[in-house]
């Protein structure tokens, strides 16, 4: 082929060109991601809240039993590393969408991975203390 042809069949501008923008190609990795945790949060908030309507009436020292067992921790902890995930990645899309400025923009970048981040390591860590016993 020629370079004439495929320069026609660029759909790009030539400044975009020339400057090398184009696709980021990250779009569908996102979309896939943000479909991924959706599922698994499904998944695992079903099985969360039948243990939870399990619960109704017990007392402390069963709940702190019943969250405590390996298994239960485990679900629960990646019940919630996929919960912040989603929401940081919906919230990224909000962002994305919604705010134009683009110093304001890259703050509310910083300060959805911040708290999201934060708030998952708390939960987590939350978690594991019950489940060592403290």
């Amino acid at each position: 082929m020629s370079d004439n042809w495929k320069r026609h069949q660029d759909m790009r501008t030539p400044l975009k060109r020339v400057l090398g923008l184009g696709s980021a190609k990250t779009g569908t990795e996102h979309f896939l991601w943000q479909r991924i945790t959706a599922i698994v949060l499904v998944l695992l908030g079903a099985y969360l809240i039948g243990l939870l309507l399990s619960l109704g009436g017990a007392s402390y020292d069963i709940a702190h039993a019943i969250v405590a067992d390996p298994i239960n921790a485990t679900i629960l902890v990646t019940f919630l590393v996929a919960m912040f995930w989603h929401a940081k990645l919906g919230v990224q899309v909000v962002i994305e969408d919604y705010v134009h400025t683009p110093a304001l923009a890259g703050l509310a970048y910083v300060a959805n991975i911040f708290i999201c981040a934060i708030a998952a390591i708390a939960s987590v860590l939350a978690v594991i203390r019950i489940t060592l016993g403290a």
